[in-house]
């Protein structure tokens, strides 16, 4: 028998309908991914299988006795409630069935009916988890590592979601809901989460955007698509595969469709003798057909972001040298040097608290290092989104925070009306009119977006831009960010994106050292290496391994090689290479003036005598950028060897 069974279900919200004579199942030790875009309606249906809302139409059928525990897509507030507290929260129906039990057992004498009611207050009692309440919290606090005598207003995000997902545990569910779980989660704690919801022996219905815990996951997917539910078996690569062929049989049938309704419009219009002869029959089909392209549901067109890009930078866009950062006696940063150039794709990953935001900050010139300086190169132009401060107005629309009051934007050179632009964010007019107050988590991340596209920007810093976002429109942000022809750093903690996006990373590793690997975070777990573990509310957590790591390459840092000193170069060589990204710099705007000169039409007009010399300096120019540049980086491998 299946756990919970939702028949023929509708639901809408003003006139547009999220649900329509939707049917599903949910069977026992399923895990069951809900996918869809953003204002879909997969959180609606997780409420209604949870019994948080009703549906207007429909039946839900539920097991007896059936367990349901939801986590919130929201963190828990940061209150001064003990960790145990609200970990006893999640049996507050175990509270009442107890209660109730201790209530109707007092009353004397007994008759059938409260003897009848006790019974079944006793079975459900022994389904929860039984009479220790209190043994029940003490497990799945020790189960999770949590820290019982800690307050919520204690512990970091990525703790109150751990503590929430216990909440959620504790009355030992026989089906599970989350609700974005992975979100404000490092990457250490979204392998946890893996590895125990695998470990999970009930079902579990979740909503992510995380592809690669996606994949693990899940067992089936049910997507929810123009208030349909369509049911795909098997993985995440499976569903893409399928799906695609899906959407090419469905444009291809309506194609067909649509072509024989013309044609039947087409006799219905004849002249009076075809009208006196037609078929009556005929004209019931065709007014059935009219009827049936009436209630389609178009598929929302696919997201095509615009972005607004800024001339060339300078070759070399930061340079950090000796770096060196930390709070209340603790070092976050130590020695930290890196370089990045023009066009470089940078990902910053680390557990949270070790301090992504903060570099982030510093290499930007908000922050101030303890020791060591940055500098910023030429021609700068920052696009910066940041994971805490959107910079949008709640009370405002989408339009009036996206446009800032203007109707027409310039992308590229070219005027666009707002609307038009907001429509490739898959913002219908109607839409755009909207307060951002009452968006989704998803939607408001795709307003900041939207508005920091319209700012043309050669140096772009996304602090945790996936967050929230549907699939589908990740996948737009991956391939435009991929396209993007400036210089790219971004903290995430998505490790499909970091794959496909950067092309190099920056880890959190011990002792505040930043190290630099080539490749996403994949070719990094290669390494074997720690990330380093500083979210912690001050008890013992055992260090954050890669799952690939050997035991020979997660021993101790003790027993670990030396590092190779820096070799020092002599004066002369440091003076050579100090001066060298000035002279690319001034010889990089020398063959950007020439080069203009060649592409005025009337260039080619003109005498040979005065055309010969031109080109022969770009030639000339051009050589000497390639031959600064080489030695540029001769001399800076030799001092970094």
């Amino acid at each position: 028998m299946s756990l919970i069974r939702l028949e023929d279900i509708s639901i809408e919200f003003g006139d547009n309908p999220l649900l329509k004579d939707a049917n599903i199942s949910i069977e026992a030790n399923e895990r069951i991914c809900l996918v869809g875009r953003n204002g879909a309606g997969k959180t609606t249906l997780l409420n209604i299988i949870s019994g948080a809302i009703e549906a207007d139409k429909g039946l839900v059928h539920r097991q007896r006795h059936l367990r349901v525990s939801q986590l919130e897509q929201t963190l828990p507030e940061a209150i001064n409630t003990t960790v145990f507290d609200v970990i006893k929260e999640g049996l507050k129906d175990q509270f009442e069935r107890i209660e109730e039990y201790e209530r109707v057992a007092s009353q004397s004498p007994a008759n059938d009916k409260q003897m009848q009611r006790m019974e079944e207050l006793q079975a459900e009692i022994d389904a929860g988890g039984g009479w220790q309440i209190e043994k029940q919290a003490e497990t799945i606090i020790s189960q999770l590592n949590l820290p019982a005598e800690k307050t919520l207003a204690q512990l970091s995000g990525g703790w109150r979601r751990r503590v929430a997902l216990g909440k959620a545990l504790v009355s030992q569910p026989d089906l599970l809901l989350l609700d974005e779980p992975t979100n404000h989660l490092d990457i250490a704690t979204i392998e946890w989460l893996e590895h125990t919801i695998r470990g999970y022996r009930g079902s579990v219905v979740f909503i992510t955007h995380d592809r690669e815990f996606l994949q693990k996951i899940a067992t089936r997917i049910i997507e929810v698509d123009r208030a349909k539910l369509i049911s795909w078996p098997g993985s995440y690569q499976s569903f893409v595969r399928l799906k695609e062929q899906s959407l090419h049989e469905e444009e291809t049938q309506n194609a067909l469709f649509d072509k024989r309704l013309a044609e039947e419009e087409k006799w219905i219009r004849q002249g009076v003798k075809a009208r006196r002869t037609r078929n009556e029959g005929r004209v019931r089909a065709l007014e059935s057909m009219r009827k049936e392209r009436s209630q389609r549901i178009k598929r929302q067109g696919k997201a095509t972001m615009l972005m607004d890009t800024a001339e060339q930078s300078g070759r070399k866009v930061v340079e950090a040298r000796s770096i060196t950062h930390g709070y209340n006696n603790e070092t976050l940063i130590n020695n930290f040097k890196l370089k990045i150039m023009r066009g470089d794709r940078i990902g910053l990953i680390g557990n949270n608290g070790v301090g992504k935001s903060t570099l982030l900050k510093i290499l930007l010139g908000i922050i101030e290092p303890d020791e060591g300086s940055v500098k910023l190169g030429t021609n700068l132009s920052l696009g910066y989104f940041d994971q805490v401060a959107r910079e949008l107005d709640g009370d405002k629309s989408i339009m009036e925070n996206v446009g800032l009051g203007r109707d027409f934007i310039s992308i590229n050179g070219k005027d666009r009306h707002i609307i038009s632009y907001l429509q490739n964010f898959l913002f219908s007019p109607k839409r755009a009119m909207t307060p951002v107050k009452a968006l989704s988590g998803g939607e408001r991340n795709r307003v900041a977006l939207a508005k920091l596209f319209t700012k043309a920007c050669n140096l772009l810093v996304l602090d945790e831009p996936t967050n929230d976002l549907d699939i589908e429109m990740l996948e737009v942000l991956e391939e435009k960010l991929v396209q993007y022809d400036g210089s790219l750093i971004i903290v995430s903690h998505d490790r499909e994106f970091l794959d496909n996006v950067v092309t190099s990373i920056l880890v959190f590793e011990e002792d505040g050292s930043v190290s630099e690997y080539v490749g996403g975070y994949s070719d990094w777990l290669k390494h074997g290496k720690d990330l380093r573990v500083s979210d912690t509310p001050d008890f013992k957590t055992p260090k954050i391994a890669s799952s690939t790591a050997s035991p020979s390459n997660t021993s101790s840092t003790a027993s670990a090689p030396a590092a190779k000193p820096i070799k020092k170069l002599s004066y002369k060589l440091q003076r050579e290479l100090d001066g060298l990204p000035a002279k690319i710099e001034e010889i990089e705007a020398e063959v950007e003036k020439l080069q203009k000169a060649l592409e005025d039409p009337a260039f080619y007009d003109k005498p040979f005598s005065e055309t010969q010399p031109i080109l022969e300096s770009l030639t000339a120019h051009q050589q000497s950028l390639e031959a600064a540049t080489e030695r540029w980086i001769e001399l800076d491998e030799q001092q970094n060897q």
